[in-house]
């Protein structure tokens, strides 16, 4: 489901599960098992891509209706670790955008500390809202960490999808490269990152992070109560199918 490659010091993980790279239970435990490894690894920096055109099109709502509540009551804690998990991950991270990151694929860019994305090659957005779910705690509070205010509610109220030009004038992500050439400019922004020594950026890094995981720290429980709750429900699952029922049409 992810594979790894080495480029001297930086470490490529590459999603590869199925045509659109959906999270599921198993993706994500397998994402966790990476980070912990290299956290003890000596590579100093991180590139996370997708593989196809696809970066990640964000949760398998098709796994999610046939699993029912009780897939949700463990995925969607694991959802919430697992993106902590890479958020956190002391080590520079650099998110090379191959093609759509739609929903909980964006998400996953933004816990990365840059985001580069292939000039025409998809589109990013959140489409959490329209499809009928609320936010867990640690995906609301890092995309309120990284989107510009300016953009936020339009973004998370509206389910806009950006185009590469529109994202970078959005300020959703930091770069556009050719796609050709994506991996390769991806690697340079996270050489360009382990130029600063370890502990200063490890502790600058935490620092930045610190009002997010406070604020998760105080409330994400009673929160993510409530989310389980919604997420659950028979009515949220029919709003979710009717969602997947109009996409399959419009394609």
């Amino acid at each position: 489901m992810i594979a790894r490659e080495d480029r001297g010091s930086v470490a490529i993980l590459r999603i590869e599960h199925g045509k659109a790279n959906t999270m599921d239970l198993e993706l994500l435990e397998d994402l966790s098992r990476e980070l912990a490894k290299l956290e003890d690894e000596p590579v100093r920096a991180l590139v996370v891509t997708g593989s196809g055109s696809v970066f990640s099109a964000g949760v398998d709502l098709y796994r999610l209706l046939e699993g029912g509540a009780d897939y949700v009551r463990t995925f969607v804690p694991k959802l919430n670790s697992s993106l902590l998990e890479l958020y956190r991950f002391s080590k520079p991270v650099i998110a090379a955008l191959n093609g759509h990151a739609i929903a909980g694929g964006f998400i996953l860019a933004c816990c990365c500390d840059r985001r580069v994305m292939a000039k025409g090659a998809g589109k990013v957005g959140l489409t959490e809202l329209p499809v009928g779910v609320p936010f867990p705690s640690v995906p609301l509070e890092v995309v309120r960490s990284v989107v510009p205010s300016r953009i936020l509610r339009d973004l998370v109220y509206g389910g806009r999808l950006f185009v590469s030009d529109e994202a970078l004038q959005a300020g959703l992500v930091d770069e556009i490269a050719d796609a050709e050439g994506l991996l390769d400019r991806a690697i340079e922004v996270a050489e360009e990152l382990t130029r600063i020594p370890a502990d200063a950026f490890g502790l600058t890094k935490q620092w930045i992070q610190e009002p997010v995981l406070r604020r998760l720290e105080r409330s994400a429980s009673a929160h993510d109560a409530d989310v389980l709750r919604s997420w659950s429900d028979p009515e949220t699952h029919a709003a979710i199918r009717r969602y997947v029922e109009a996409t399959l049409k419009a394609k």
